[in-house]
């Protein structure tokens, strides 16, 4: 049975370097001949396991030094393999006994699936087909198990089927994942007759007359699987094989194109006029990319891995060697390219699947198409199965707006732009030039497909994935699949943009009235809606770079908002948006804005009306373009209280917005809700607080914490735990007796408890009492359930009286998760003493972590610093913790030198706990 293996030329090392047959033979020979039949397996197996081993470490080496020879690499694993069953079978026949050597019957070994395509990563699955004449007979099945249990013992992961040409034909006329996986054979070893009647029965009896099944088959499999990987191509951690863009979407182009068309490889898809040359070489670039990636990922993990998680986009990045360049990690130039690759994926396949179509997809009924109602068309136009297609190229290019106008005509009729037009546009994008970008048609054009359509997310998605968005606007081209390596952005940036113009497209719909009543009123009320959608185009587009994107962005905003038509008022705006895209949201969610103070500064930074109205639609578009879950109740309370607030302040006059008068307000306010208290009651509750505690509480807080420090003994802790649905968090109070580090002990029992803290304010009163208020969430971002509360209250109330010590049961829950360890977070830890008429505020800027707030609120305490109030953004895994803070004698932090000395503390803080976290 022996059979000569010819040495190919075309690996990553020479053959023979890799695995020598006719020494693994010899050196299998003596190992038989070595001792008895009884421990003959495993001596086998350990010549073989040598062998592979040695091989696999010659290819690993080769492709480290070359990492982007994933094509030559992937051919070396499946010589390997081959090698490896070619020496099982052989030693299996040796010692199989004669009389059942002369039984077998003819059969044949042929590789199957993806090792039938010769297609190999380092762990791949090894898909075998033992194929058989007539029935499989005891002797062959006695055959077949014993190379699989040297297989396995070798520990490849065997996928087998033994089966006659009968039952292949029958089983795959059932199934299409069987029939694809035997379209795909290759002969190993045995009676290569049998497997060219396998082929010969497959093409005429089960292939013939079915093509249109098996693309709709292949196309319904395509669509399940990249549901199953999250419905699109820029998931943040892409399944490499089976998501979208992937190389299974390659893959079933060439099943497609050989069970259609017969071809041997995608090459003969060129002279088919599938493909023309130069999509064949970018189907080659995305193959070998894709590979090269998958392999490297199964080298790092050292097993089959098909998910691109964060920690493997680092390694894989490095094993690659993309280096930090440019303001971006290597990483990101990594996952911008992975990216990239995908989305050209993503063109072939539409490419591909259109000249299907045409070959074998009938029209519809005649009377449909007669009666069926469809918008006019331009005459430039025509329909071809339900999509824009042109009717002379020629004139369509001679006139090179119509590059534009095309996707302007597609959402007006509500048709898809046909791809045969989309791979010709591919084509003569470099029309595209400086005239065509300064002609006031195009920009007019251009900001109508914005603008007047309802759905401008559908057009910019495929000028963007086409490349027209980069031609047209070159300095949106960087940030194109430009990927943000963080656990905060869902999206590349362009895809973010993308997203942000969609949610506005929505608000203005009238979709989100419910949801966004604020940005909803706005807009009906009227705004310039051609400032807010190229404001939004642009917000971004200076990300990437090693300047502040928000400075860049303006600087390119500057030059790209006149080129689109804007008049130098609008582009001012445009400007002076994209600058401070991020004010509000930062004003919002990094400072207490019920300090008069923040509001004030707001409304001097903002200056008009206008500009209010506009920066808060577009940082709500903003937040909610970052991704599914991002936006919450808790972010939309903030955003509508800071609008209403500062808007509230300009029509009023700022010097409105003052402590003494908000003070005031909520005395009132408060006197109304205690009916049933005397007099003299009220009169003390009024008198007890200081004035910061009329600040910032809902006189809906302020009734509840009258009622807990009415007749509490020194002694007791009393807690209330209120579900706030309008704020997505749960409103946790405190009320007992004033001791150092309250702040800090709170802190540590909501901690452990597994409660975010996204807001915080404690209050001393006069009489010896302390009053704080946390609203808090769970891990899924939500208020707790009320079933939980009573738990909730157990466990924090046994912390507060010392029967746990919050640090110490912290230790095993304060940790980084592998996955979210290659993050880089820079801790940055800023002084403002402008910020608050009262407070110096302390924000810290670092990576995120359970126990973090308690070692930050511990270090305070310990500096004898007074903690008024802290407010907490998460973005990822990043936080900013942002501390209003007095010195033990009630002034602010001025002094450089205890400032200095203070943050040496926090940043030790952060480091220790972070060590823990990662230990």
């Amino acid at each position: 049975m022996t059979q000569t293996l010819d040495l190919p030329d075309d690996l990553i090392r020479p053959a023979v370097e890799i695995i020598d047959p006719a020494q693994l033979a010899q050196d299998i020979a003596a190992a038989r001949e070595a001792g008895g039949d009884d421990d003959m397996r495993p001596r086998i197996v350990a010549v073989l396991n040598t062998a592979r081993t040695k091989g696999a470490a010659v290819i690993a080496a080769a492709f480290q030094a070359h990492p982007f020879e994933a094509r030559r690499t992937t051919r070396a694993y499946t010589y390997l393999t081959d090698c490896i069953i070619h020496a099982v079978l052989d030693h299996a026949m040796q010692t199989l006994p004669e009389k059942e050597r002369k039984s077998l019957g003819n059969f044949a070994v042929c590789a199957v699936g993806g090792y039938g395509r010769g297609e190999m990563a380092p762990y791949s699955d090894v898909d075998l087909l033992f194929l058989a004449k007539t029935k499989i007979s005891a002797s062959l099945e006695t055959l077949i198990e014993n190379m699989l249990y040297i297989l396995w013992d070798l520990h490849l992961k065997v996928g087998h089927s033994s089966r006659t040409i009968k039952e292949c034909l029958r089983l795959g006329a059932e199934d299409y994942t069987i029939r694809t996986a035997m379209m795909e054979n290759r002969y190993l070893a045995g009676d290569q007759a049998l497997l060219k009647e396998l082929n010969k029965r497959l093409w005429s009896e089960l292939f013939k007359g079915t093509e249109k099944e098996f693309i709709e088959a292949k196309l319904k499999e395509r669509l399940q699987r990249h549901l199953k990987q999250g419905g699109q191509r820029y998931v943040v951690e892409p399944n490499v094989k089976e998501g979208k863009g992937g190389l299974r979407d390659l893959q079933s182009l060439y099943w497609i194109g050989k069970y259609v068309h017969g071809v041997q490889s995608t090459a003969e898809l060129v002279r088919l006029g599938v493909f023309r040359q130069e999509e064949y070489e970018m189907f080659l670039k995305a193959e070998d990319f894709l590979w090269a990636v998958r392999c490297h990922m199964h080298l790092l993990a050292d097993r089959p891995l098909e998910q691109l998680t964060f920690d493997m986009q680092v390694q894989v990045a490095e094993a690659m060697g993309y280096k930090d360049k440019g303001g971006l990690r290597g990483v990101e130039h990594f996952m911008q390219a992975y990216f990239r690759y995908a989305t050209s994926v993503g063109e072939l396949t539409r490419i591909f699947l259109t000249q299907m179509e045409a070959a074998h997809i009938k029209n519809g009924p005649m009377i449909d198409r007669v009666f069926r109602r469809r918008p006019k068309i331009g005459a430039t136009y025509r329909v071809v199965n339900n999509r824009l297609d042109v009717v002379d190229e020629a004139a369509f290019f001679a006139d090179k707006i119509n590059m534009l106008r095309i996707f302007d005509e597609a959402l007006r009729t509500g048709m898809l732009v046909h791809p045969n037009v989309l791979r010709s546009m591919h084509t003569n994008l470099k029309l595209i030039d400086d005239g065509m970008r300064e002609d006031p048609e195009a920009a007019k054009i251009f900001l109508g497909t914005l603008l007047k359509h309802g759905n401008p997310e559908r057009a910019l998605r495929r000028m963007n994935e086409l490349g027209l968005l980069a031609a047209f606007i070159p300095e949106f081209e960087p940030i194109v699949a430009m990927m943000q390596f963080n656990m905060y952005h869902h999206y590349t940036v362009d895809e973010h943009t993308i997203q942000c113009i969609r949610h506005l497209a929505l608000i203005e719909h009238g979709d989100l009235e419910e949801e966004l009543p604020v940005a909803s009123t706005i807009l009906k009320e009227g705004v310039n809606r051609r400032v807010l959608y190229v404001a939004l185009l642009l917000h971004d587009i200076g990300k990437g770079r090693e300047e502040d994107h928000s400075v860049l962005g303006a600087k390119i905003a500057r030059k790209v908002a006149p080129r689109l038509g804007l008049t130098p008022d609008e582009c001012d705006t445009v400007e002076w948006l994209v600058r401070y895209h991020l004010l509000m949201s930062d004003m919002a969610q990094k400072r207490d804005i019920a300090d008069p103070r923040t509001v004030r500064d707001f409304a001097k930074a903002v200056r008009t009306r206008e500009r209010l109205d506009l920066l808060t639609v577009l940082t709500v578009c903003d937040i909610r373009g970052v991704g599914p879950g991002t936006w919450n109740n808790w972010k939309a309370a903030l955003l509508r209280a800071l609008y209403r607030q500062t808007r509230r302040a300009m029509e009023t006059g700022l010097e409105e917005l003052n402590r003494t008068h908000r003070g005031r307000e909520a005395k009132s306010n408060l006197r109304k809700e205690l009916t049933g208290w005397s007099k003299a009651d009220i009169d003390r509750e009024m008198r007890r607080h200081y004035p910061p505690y009329w600040q910032g509480l809902h006189v809906t807080t302020h009734v509840t914490f009258a009622e807990m420090l009415r007749d509490l003994p020194v002694d007791e802790i009393r807690i209330d735990l209120h579900m706030d649905e309008d704020r997505d968090a749960t409103r946790a109070l405190f009320a007992m007796a004033d001791h150092p580090g309250i702040f800090a002990r709170l802190s540590g029992a909501l901690a452990l408890v597994g409660a975010n803290v996204v807001d915080a304010r404690t209050y001393t009163a006069k009489d010896g009492y302390a009053t704080a208020a946390f609203w808090v969430q769970d891990s899924e971002g939500h208020p707790y359930e009320r079933s939980r509360l009573p738990r909730l209250t157990q466990m924090i109330n046994k912390t507060l009286k010392g029967e746990v010590v919050a640090r110490d049961a912290m230790q095993d829950r304060d940790k980084i998760k592998k996955r979210e360890r290659a993050f880089r977070v820079t801790t940055s830890i800023a002084f403002d003493n402008e910020g608050s008429e009262i407070y110096t505020i302390i924000e810290v800027d670092t990576r995120d972590r359970p126990g973090l707030l308690h070692d930050l609120t511990r270090t305070l305490a310990a500096a004898h610093v007074q903690l008024a109030s802290a407010v907490i953004a998460t973005y990822g895994e990043q936080v900013v913790d942002t501390f209003y803070v007095k010195d033990m004698f009630g002034l602010k932090l001025y002094s450089e030198s205890k400032q200095k000395s203070l943050e040496a503390k926090l940043r030790a803080a952060i480091d220790a706990g972070q060590e823990r976290a990662r230990s």
